[in-house]
């Protein structure tokens, strides 16, 4: 066998541009597979990434006017969200895991002993950090005491913290909110968020729901309401999505997604406006943005992965066709050795080594070359929604 390697590796160094030839169309194969596909899952990453940074399938649901009549009430009439609305969803939707009801202010005055700023301020149930990723890097997150106590404390956003208190540690400090005195039990890591609805989680401050409703409620409406509902969508309820998606025999635009009309459905019989009202409710599903992104990355990972296999397929076939150049080159060769006591087992063996050293050698400089280009771009900037050429099994 070591003699048959040695001759194969001897019969190529003798044919120096047809081997090279032929081994550049596997190299050029090999580095087409590794940098397509590495691409498609840099950018599903990174999707999924911010996604994530926003909350992964989460939906915001905000009321609205009413355009149809309903139940003896006119069209054109606000639809106000109150806590109870929350408590009605929690119970009865079955593609909802999780709610949390939102109250928010902007331009809140708040002062630290080192500076002051006009902040946003949301109040909300623990629950609502996990749903929208809420993770903190020094301190803790609010917890179901904070709530039930009313208590005075706050997580603050990274980069509130930064213009509150610059590079000092914040957690265990006091804050003014509204004159109001709070203490910061946790700081916000700092998020990668190109998405939002009512501004970065940086630039924010969260206090527990009920404290906020105590302390900083709406003036503009009734005591009870709140500014939005957050709700995280059960895997069942994205299986839905899927589904409809799938089976749809129209537009995207007109599709009657699953989620929303369940809340409707809900939230309709709450305040008397007619289920099919799309106007009434505004309902922000980021799981069906989710869902086709990755449907859109994952055609353009198929068709890399395509483009990059023919490649490689064009360089097996060069391989082929070289081999068979050299059997018809050497003919008289084969049957000299066969004239010597060789047998057709041991000529075949030849020719399938010389190709098989010019395919392992041509590929694995090849993955070498791929791995190597992936390095260098990593080390580069890179946007939010792209992380990196990310090599997969």
């Amino acid at each position: 066998m070591r003699e048959a390697i040695v001759q194969s590796i001897d019969n190529l160094r003798a044919n120096r541009l047809r081997s090279f030839l032929t081994m550049f169309g596997i190299m050029w194969g090999m580095i087409a597979v590794v940098i397509l596909s590495a691409t498609g899952e840099g950018f599903r990453q990174g999707n999924e990434h911010v996604l994530q940074e926003l909350g992964k399938n989460v939906a915001i649901i905000w009321g609205n006017r009413t355009s149809l009549q309903a139940g003896g009430e006119r069209a054109g009439r606000w639809i106000r969200l109150t806590v109870d609305d929350a408590r009605a969803i929690a119970a009865e939707s079955s593609m909802v895991s999780v709610v949390s009801p939102e109250l928010e202010r902007a331009g809140v005055s708040v002062k630290s002993l080192y500076n002051a700023a006009n902040v946003r301020i949301t109040g909300v149930e623990p629950p609502y950090q996990g749903i929208r990723t809420i993770e903190v890097a020094a301190g803790r997150t609010l917890a179901w005491t904070d709530e039930t106590q009313r208590a005075r404390v706050a997580v603050i956003g990274h980069d509130t913290a930064d213009q509150l208190f610059g590079k000092r540690r914040v957690v265990g400090e006091s804050i003014a909110i509204n004159g109001l005195p709070y203490t910061v039990v946790g700081r916000i890591r700092n998020k990668e968020q190109d998405s939002n609805y009512n501004g970065p989680d940086n630039n924010e401050i969260f206090i527990p729901f009920s404290t906020m409703m105590q302390d900083l409620p709406r003036t503009d409406a009734p005591a009870d309401t709140v500014s939005d509902i957050v709700v995280g969508t059960r895997p069942e309820g994205i299986q839905q999505i899927a589904a409809v998606v799938d089976h749809r025999t129209g537009r995207i635009e007109d599709i009657q997604w699953p989620l929303a009309v369940n809340i409707r459905t809900i939230l309709a019989r709450r305040h008397g406006f007619d289920p099919a009202d799309e106007d009434a409710l505004n309902v922000w599903d980021t799981s069906i943005e989710s869902l086709m992104f990755d449907r859109m990355i994952q055609r353009m990972r198929d068709f890399f992965v395509i483009v990059g296999l023919v490649t490689l397929a064009l360089g097996g076939i060069g391989v082929m066709n070289i081999m068979l150049v050299a059997v018809h080159e050497r003919t008289r060769e084969i049957g000299v050795r066969k004239a010597l006591g060789a047998t057709t087992r041991a000529i075949q063996r030849q020719f399938f080594l010389e190709g098989f050293v010019l395919a392992m050698f041509s590929g694995g400089l090849g993955m070498a070359i791929a791995l190597g280009l992936c390095a260098l771009v990593n080390v580069a900037p890179k946007p939010a929604r792209f992380a990196g050429m990310i090599v997969s099994p």
